[in-house]
């Protein structure tokens, strides 16, 4: 009796260890069909190029940008490969010089031809787009700016791309075109979608703010946690399935080339002649003046009877914004706002004959602006946008994120390009080294159920012993 009821129980053992093992089996097949449909990683890579001038009020950049084709609508797959600086001022000071405006963007054009291959030039997009320089231009003569846009499409239609236009972009755009870039490129629109979408981790950070420093204008967006009071500085996004409602502010004539402009003109009216006294706290009263902040229609404003919400989570300032930061070295996380104001101070008060000797590879014109920089950057910071401490730490001055500069042209390219959708795509495909990774595992899990299962069947004895 106990042989057969001995014999009963490994039959029922062996039985249920096969039905595992069999189970095990075709859970791993199924896996690895599974991994090998979702990876979807064709080669060759096929990708596709885009290029946007920026116009800037002081100069003009041509930035080259690449992404892979069949991942066009993944986040952060765009990235910038190339950048020419075009020689010369900004676009709007060929007003009376319409000819040259050929010549003047010959030289980063061919560069493109050369970076582009050839067999993409035709499909490759172009666009160009003017800002706050060719804003005040049109403000001064609406002819005169169509002239330069004219004469920018002849030049651009010349070459061998898809020239889809230029145009005026106004400060909304420019804003809310920056801010798209800035969390773009970090990766804060989407989601986190695990294997097979049944696990959705959110991307933790909340989007950050961007703030734009240029030569006539400065924008300031961000996503407040209140209600936007000001319907003007209202905008509406729905990115990868999910809505913001952002708010942006363009202030025209406050980039820090204008901005230095109306000191000097509040300065000039006070006196006939003016000269630098090396004293920061008087430069830094008298930045504030072109600042009015007695009229304030809202629950809060800025300045200039401007809505402003208080201001909320971490912010990438860039353009004018780092490089002036930069030159004072205080583009580290660690430097403190009390920090900044101290550099500035020191540098502000130092003998002119003295900067040019330590600073004498930056030329003059340049370096003679740089108190009048800092100082307008931290009361902009401080005063117009009422930053606190806080506020200054969560701050980061940066020039270019994940090896892109950081600027509206990478986001006005997205949209232009609908390369952002509305909705969250429906699947990710894995890297390659998770890829890698998870068909060895399942291979080798597939081995070694096939090995157990052989031993099983043919030596069961082995894993039996016999009852004394």
């Amino acid at each position: 009796m106990e042989d057969i009821k001995d014999s009963s129980v490994k039959r029922f053992c062996s039985k249920n260890l096969l039905v595992i093992l069999g189970f095990s089996f075709i859970l791993a097949v199924i896996a690895l069909i599974a991994v090998g449909l979702t990876q979807n990683k064709p080669l060759p890579e096929n990708v596709k190029y885009g290029i946007v001038l920026d116009a800037g009020s002081s100069h003009t950049s041509l930035y080259i940008y690449k992404w892979p084709a069949e991942k066009e609508n993944d986040t952060g797959v765009v990235y910038q490969i190339e950048e020419c600086k075009v020689q010369g001022p900004g676009i709007s000071k060929y007003a009376q010089k319409i000819q040259e405006i050929g010549v003047y963007l010959t030289e980063c054009m061919r560069r493109a031809k050369q970076v582009i291959p050839k067999s993409q030039h035709q499909e490759t997009p172009v666009y160009l787009g003017a800002t706050a320089g060719m804003r005040l231009l049109r403000m001064e003569s609406e002819k005169l700016a169509d002239q330069v846009l004219d004469a920018v499409t002849k030049s651009l239609s010349s070459y061998p791309f898809d020239f889809q236009g230029a145009k005026i972009i106004t400060g909304e755009e420019e804003g809310a075109y920056g801010w798209i870039t800035v969390n773009y490129l970090l990766g804060k629109f989407t989601q986190k979608l695990g294997w097979f979408n049944l696990i959705i981790e959110e991307n933790g950070q909340e989007t950050f703010g961007a703030l734009d420093l240029g030569g006539a204008s400065t924008q300031i967006t961000f996503v407040p946690q209140d209600d936007i009071e000001s319907p003007a500085n209202a905008l509406q996004f729905r990115l990868y399935g999910k809505d913001y409602s952002v708010y942006t502010h363009s202030f025209l004539c406050y980039g820090k080339d204008q901005a230095l402009w109306q000191k000097l003109a509040k300065d000039i009216q006070a006196s006939f002649q003016i000269q630098g006294t090396g004293n920061y706290q008087q430069c830094q009263q008298s930045i504030l003046g072109i600042f009015n902040t007695s009229d304030c229609p809202y629950s809060q404003c800025s300045f200039n009877g401007i809505f402003l919400p208080p201001i909320r989570g971490k912010f990438q300032a860039f353009s004018a914004f780092y490089y002036v930061m930069n030159f004072f070295n205080l583009t580290s996380e660690k430097v403190s706002q009390e920090k900044a104001i101290d550099v500035m101070e020191k540098f502000c008060s130092k003998p002119w004959v003295e900067v040019k000797t330590t600073f004498d590879r930056i030329k003059e014109k340049y370096l003679s602006e740089y108190c009048f920089s800092g100082a307008y950057i931290l009361s902009l910071l401080l005063h117009g946008y009422h930053f606190t401490a806080e506020n200054w730490a969560n701050t980061r001055f940066k020039e270019k994120i994940r090896n892109t500069d950081a600027g509206w042209s990478l986001g006005y390219m997205l949209n232009l390009t609908n390369l952002i959708p509305a909705e969250q795509p429906f699947s990710t495909p894995l890297s390659h080294s998770i890829y890698v990774f998870l068909m060895v595992l399942f291979s080798l899990i597939l081995v070694a159920v096939l090995i157990i299962g052989f031993i099983v069947f043919h030596t069961p004895s082995c894993f039996w012993k016999d009852v004394v």
